[in-house]
């Protein structure tokens, strides 16, 4: 292993030189191509340049490194033509005739940031990890052969690393990806891990993931005995890790908080740490407690830093979380001082820290549904969301509002409309399974012992059953 000397721009780049090479070798030991996506006839649907995508059995050969760089989005065929010349109520229609005929067979699930037009027809309404863990039981009782998950990739991938074998989950659109999530890709959070040891031998880090990640990612964290965590309970999956995980008895341990960059260094600062924002902000020469890991930059910071800080975040971010701004919040006490300002976690902390209130999605959600009337609410989260409470708190008296004017619209999740879901639901009466999402075995293993971490640190939440 080599030396840590020279000036803090050499000592980075050196302590990355030994790990770049032992990615390329070690990513034949783990099956990063760890899903295989069909559309049709059971053809690969996917141009395998994520890690995991098309399994390298199916390709013939592993990737090289450039495959891993670059947009990982799959490609998904034109749909025949038919479904989108239709007019919107016989697609609504034939839409309800396809999940009466296949009755139990199928569960619909919709996320939180569908458009209303797809979320009409789902039979489970939620987040997305809450929707694939009430969506395992119900397949269950039910005795479902299908899910079809109206969200983005992370998403239908785990639900099937959640359910039986037996159960398929489809995608509507292969190409719904999530930006965030491919963000951090296994081998460059492998190169991380890498240079972080390197950087900090001896020292204890446990992963934790946001549950908006690929299931590559949440194996890599299931394999390093670390966790899952959703925006809902990362405080107490931060403790646990912070406590030194599994491993309690071996001392406290730093974190390596991925992809998202925001929820860790907002649930950092909740935790009583001093983040980089904080120290901008008091200008103290004292090194900050969180550091920022760019890994187009090869970190980016001094060693310094990151041996000095307890939390290490992965430099990714939501798409559509980093459009507001602190000055959106002015704006709307300016219009109303009595307003309430709420904003999801996934905002900059400088926006989280002048907002009334952060919280999930389903705390957002709540908020709304128990605000008092002539209340007024400025709303930091995805449009589709907002527009829908908007609408069901105007009976109740209460006003809710977006909290920027720009459209802050998930737009990979727009691509599941109803003539996807009609052409995949057409599909599967006509015998054929299209757009599966299937994730590697092992992958699946790793992922659910991360899960489990979670699950075993924290309640369960509830998700909206429709029937």
């Amino acid at each position: 292993m080599p030396s840590v000397s020279g000036p803090p721009t050499e000592r980075a780049r050196l302590s990355l030189a030994a790990p770049r090479a032992r990615i390329r070798s070690r990513m034949q030991e783990f099956p990063q191509n760890a899903e295989r996506t069909t559309h049709g006839e059971g053809r690969p649907g996917a141009d395998g340049r994520d890690s995991l995508r098309i399994s390298e059995q199916t390709v013939g050969k592993p990737p090289g490194r450039s495959a891993y760089h670059g947009s990982p989005m799959l490609w998904q065929p034109r749909i025949p033509e038919c479904y989108h010349a239709e007019e919107p109520g016989g697609i609504r229609d034939r839409i309800e005739t396809r999940r009466r005929e296949l009755g139990d067979r199928l569960l619909v699930l919709g996320h939180h940031y569908q458009q209303d037009d797809v979320i009409r027809h789902a039979d489970l309404t939620g987040d997305s990890l809450k929707l694939s863990r009430v969506a395992a039981e119900e397949a269950v009782k039910r005795g479902t052969e299908f899910i079809v998950f109206c969200g983005v990739h992370f998403m239908a991938e785990t639900a099937d690393i959640l359910t039986d074998d037996s159960v398929q989950v489809i995608l509507p659109d292969l190409s719904a990806g999530c930006s965030m999530a491919d963000m951090a890709q296994w081998d460059d959070v492998n190169e991380c891990w890498d240079a972080l040891a390197e950087i900090m031998p001896g020292e204890r880090i446990v992963p934790v993931t946001y549950v908006n990640s690929s299931a590559a990612v949440k194996a890599f964290v299931g394999m390093h005995g670390g966790a899952c965590c959703t925006s809902s309970n990362a405080g107490a999956v931060f403790d646990w890790a912070r406590a030194g995980g599994e491993r309690p008895e071996d001392g406290p341990a730093r974190v390596l908080f991925l992809p998202d960059q925001h929820l860790g260094r907002n649930t950092a600062h909740a935790r009583g740490l001093r983040t980089e924002v904080d120290a901008a902000a008091d200008g103290s020469p004292e090194r900050p407690q969180t550091v920022l890991w760019d890994p187009r930059r090869d970190g980016g910071a001094d060693p310094e830093d990151y041996r000095a800080a307890e939390v290490i975040l992965w430099a990714g971010h939501c798409s559509v979380h980093r459009l507001f701004r602190p000055e959106h919040a002015a704006a709307a006490r300016r219009a109303d001082p009595d307003c309430t300002v709420i904003v999801h976690p996934e905002c900059a902390q400088e926006v989280v820290n002048v907002a009334d209130v952060a919280g999930s999605t389903e705390y957002i959600i709540d908020a709304i549904d128990s605000a008092k009337p002539g209340t007024t609410w400025y709303v930091g989260t995805e449009v589709h969301l907002v527009n829908r409470l908007s609408k069901a708190a105007a009976e109740r008296g209460v006003t809710v509002r977006m909290l920027s004017d720009c459209q802050c619209l998930c737009t990979t999740m727009y691509r599941v409309d109803p003539p996807h879901v009609l052409w995949c639901l057409d599909s599967l009466v006509e015998g054929s399974v299209i757009n599966r999402i299937e994730v590697h075995p092992e992958a699946t293993a790793h992922a659910r012992s991360a899960l489990r971490r979670m699950l075993a640190n924290v309640p369960a939440a509830a998700v909206a059953v429709k029937g």
